[in-house]
């Protein structure tokens, strides 16, 4: 091939590849183009645009194409009937335990999806830095549900049986954390630690600093997700919460698991809300449910709210423990509880989804129905009737509704239901 030829056949192919770029991005719908599933009849209710009525929702090529008061039947390849249901953003579960096989209390996320109606799920400090990259080659890898993560602080991840992670400090390896924060920022949310006593000892608020100072040293702003619970002194809550920065997450924020001497020791004690827990509120630091099996308490939560420190995020703590729990912490029945608390549907389903996405922040509009969003659905039934929930501390509160998965769909693709062809789930 001459020079000349063979420039003229590279013009020629980047001009037709730029052409084939510039129409797949542009790829509007024509009126006879059919929608890869629609989900009909729904009653619509996305808090991240204010939008709540009946609407159906196309979904084309993985992607919220269409929300529409009506999308003929006929542009239908697929469709669901979700009449009489609430059709919102695939749920965003910012705290829950998905890494199986690689820790003792992990449940596979994609085996939650039914049961909860979650498209995205955090993994909360399961994988330390010696066994990140697993979690990221074999777990998130085979899974059609979202992932993402907070690396422990403690190189050996989540490890409760027969010592805890933290009891000797020197597990804790801020060069090494900094580093797996560095090398993994599309996958990261940043760094968690647990700061109950019998995981850290006697260690004080070193677990925590050692967090921090890896999330400053990775060269992105990292957050911190701090577990609470059980914290050795009443001082040493206080001093837990002066350190977190604006935007850090203080997960089990309604805690009421008391310490290894059985003293009650997290942001209410003695009926009282610290000062330290309000201040870290009004300067932004994140207060995250994750109820789980020990770590909500209606009590702490109705002292608590009423003094300023409001959920920003409901989240579930779901694991092999929690989730055979009397408190039922499968994320729809924690956004139920919230209801009986005196929150609206709408404030808990955006707790459940637009918030938590904004903590996550690593895929475009994930949380929301948006045109152009990740084609992820969540189907339930408001169920009305009389429902008692009961805490992590065996107290009971009685409510009149709760929410009732039905369907779940991820990337325009359902759950339990036979896959298209071809084979994909994208």
């Amino acid at each position: 091939m001459s020079a000349l030829s063979r420039r003229r056949f590279l013009e020629l192919t980047g001009s037709a590849t730029a052409v084939a770029l510039s129409a797949s991005a542009n790829a509007a719908m024509g009126p006879n183009d059919k929608f890869d599933l629609v989900i009909k009849g729904g009653d619509v209710l996305d808090p991240s645009q204010s939008l709540k009525g009946k609407r159906d929702v196309g979904i084309r090529w993985g992607t919220i194409e269409a929300i529409e008061a009506e999308i003929p039947a006929a542009r239908a390849s697929k469709s669901i009937d979700a009449s009489g249901k609430l059709v919102m953003p695939g749920l965003v579960d910012l705290h829950c335990h998905v890494y199986p096989y690689g820790s003792a209390i992990g449940i596979p996320a994609d085996e939650l999806v039914q049961f909860q109606g979650t498209t995205t799920v955090v993994s909360a400090g399961d994988a330390g830095v010696n066994n990140l990259a697993a979690l990221r080659r074999y777990i998130v890898a085979q899974s059609r549900a979202r992932m993402y993560a907070f690396v422990h602080i403690a190189n050996n991840g989540l490890s409760a049986f027969p010592v805890a992670e933290l009891y000797n400090i020197d597990n804790a390896q801020v060069e090494a954390c900094a580093m797996a924060l560095a090398e993994n920022p599309d996958f990261l949310i940043g760094v968690k630690v647990r700061m109950s006593e019998n995981i850290i000892f006697k260690h004080g608020v070193e677990p925590l600093k050692r967090g921090i100072q890896a999330c400053e040293m990775c060269g992105w702003p990292a957050k911190m997700m701090v577990h609470i619970g059980g914290v050795e002194t009443k001082e040493l809550m206080s001093n837990i919460l002066d350190l977190l920065r604006p935007g850090d997450v203080l997960t089990h924020c309604y805690s009421g698991f008391p310490n290894m001497s059985g003293v009650f020791t997290n942001i209410v004690q003695d009926g009282k809300l610290l000062p330290a827990a309000l201040a870290a509120k009004q300067r932004g630091v994140i207060f995250d449910i994750g109820h789980g099996g020990g770590s909500f308490d209606f009590t702490v939560a109705e002292v608590a709210i009423p003094g300023g420190c409001t959920p920003d995020t409901i989240s579930s703590d779901m694991h092999v423990f929690s989730g055979n729990s009397p408190g039922i912490p499968f994320l729809p029945n924690v956004m139920s509880k919230f209801m009986a608390m005196g929150f609206s549907l709408e404030q808990v389903v955006t707790m459940a989804t637009s918030a938590p996405a904004r903590i996550i922040n690593r895929a475009p509009k994930i949380g929301t129905l948006q045109l152009g969003a990740p084609g992820d659905v969540a189907i339930m039934e408001l169920v009305e009737g009389p429902v008692t929930f009961v805490d992590t501390r065996s107290n009971k509160r009685d409510g009149k509704a709760h929410l009732k998965p039905i369907q779940t769909v991820i990337n325009g693709v359902p759950f339990g239901r036979p896959y298209q062809a071809p084979f994909a789930v994208r």
